[in-house]
């Protein structure tokens, strides 16, 4: 969708010198990908955005956009490919709210009936009532609320791709939070193809696909969150990503990705046989689960322990299970929550995946793995958990 190919910028000072503020980036992103910029201060992040959208004149390189050179865009062909956002939000303050939302629109010929709908659809993605609020003027609202009209006017005109330079790094934390998780949510629904400028770690590891890190001028990391974190590629990026990096890809790895598929039972499975399976594998419970694969509860072993029946006789409640899409932040508050060491994980359809442990977490954290590497995320069994 984009590709920077060989973008470079270079300014000359007033002694003659020549600074590469940006230095032959080469760079794709995918459609309906999110890809973050991000660096220290005057690394070159920003600079390569505005060229991106031609705000900077490339020195040499180029930008295509599907194929097609920006250099050779029209400015209204250009607005109609490209929405921006910024972090000082812009708003023009004698216009209604409704009025901001549209301008683009208006510019591209829009009738006022379809600019009317197009705000308030993109009103009611971001949670304020366009009844409320789009005949109020940006004085009225909030910076919280400003900021959200701002990344939906740079939608309004259904832009493929949509840049964004530091956009939530005016609003205090709260807001910030709240507003990145309405964005992320817009864009499963919208899967526009984004650009964003950050310097914070944790938005980029957040809303990021892809994270390009960004070091006097030059590209020196593009990849995958996880893969960024589990594997930086030089000191600076392991700095700049943290020392606390492995507890960073708790957000990222899903329950799924770190679980393991251990033996298992039948309610109609004998006890004496459920205790022999826990026995020769050393395990203290056995999953028990239907002809559908749909988790039943677990049988403890000293509960089979010389015990006649089936194991429907002896049949536990789990204290909690997670989704298979449950980050591994979420899946450690509940093991500290219900105090257990392990917790069964069931796909949409609450169907056994497998189980998740305080030890398949630790394994999957300290191997580096990434879910990306492969293209899948894998599955361990207990063997091989266990080294075996």
């Amino acid at each position: 969708m984009i590709e920077l190919d060989q973008l470079t910028k270079t300014f000359t000072q007033k002694n003659g010198q020549h600074v590469h503020a940006v230095d032959s980036v080469s760079l794709e992103v995918d459609e309906g990908e999110i890809c973050v910029f991000l660096g220290p201060s005057g690394c070159g992040k920003t600079t390569t955005l505005k060229m991106i959208n031609r705000l900077i004149e490339p020195t040499s390189g180029r930008v295509l956009i599907n194929g097609e050179d920006t250099g050779e865009l029209n400015e209204t062909d250009l607005r109609r490919h490209i929405g921006y956002v910024i972090q000082q939000i812009g708003l023009f303050p004698n216009m209604t709210i409704e009025e901001n939302i549209t301008v683009v629109p208006r510019l591209l010929g829009w009738d006022k009936k379809r600019c009317a709908e197009r705000a308030t659809e993109l009103m009611s993605m971001v949670a304020l009532d366009p009844k409320q609020y789009l005949k109020r003027y940006p004085r009225e609202l909030s910076g919280g609320q400003q900021q959200r009209i701002g990344v939906i006017r740079a939608l309004a005109a259904d832009p493929p791709v949509l840049l964004m330079d530091e956009p939530f790094g005016a609003v205090d934390p709260i807001n910030r939070e709240t507003i990145q998780n309405e964005f992320f949510q817009m864009q499963r629904q919208l899967k526009k193809t984004v650009i964003m400028v950050s310097h914070d770690i944790d938005e980029a590891i957040k809303l990021g696909d892809r994270v390009a890190v960004f070091r006097r001028g030059k590209l020196v990391q593009y990849d995958h969150p996880d893969t960024l974190l589990a594997h930086p590629r030089d000191d600076f990026v392991g700095q700049f990503v943290g020392a606390d990096s492995t507890l960073k890809r708790l957000l990222l790895v899903k329950a799924g990705d770190a679980a393991t598929t251990p033996e298992t039972a039948r309610p109609d499975t004998p006890l004496s046989e459920a205790f022999t399976t826990m026995d020769e594998h050393d395990f203290r419970y056995l999953t028990v689960v239907d002809e559908t694969f749909h988790a039943q509860g677990f049988v403890t072993r000293r509960a089979a322990r010389n015990a006649e029946g089936v194991c429907a006789d002896k049949l536990a409640e789990f204290p909690a299970t997670v989704s298979d899409g449950d980050n591994l932040r979420i899946v450690l508050s509940k093991m500290y929550q219900f105090r257990t060491s392990w917790m069964p994980v069931l796909d949409a359809d609450g169907v056994y995946v497998g189980e998740v442990t305080q030890d398949s977490i630790a394994e999957y954290l300290s191997s580096g793995r990434s879910r990306h590497q492969t293209g899948k995320a894998p599955v361990f069994t207990t063997s091989e958990m266990a080294g075996t």
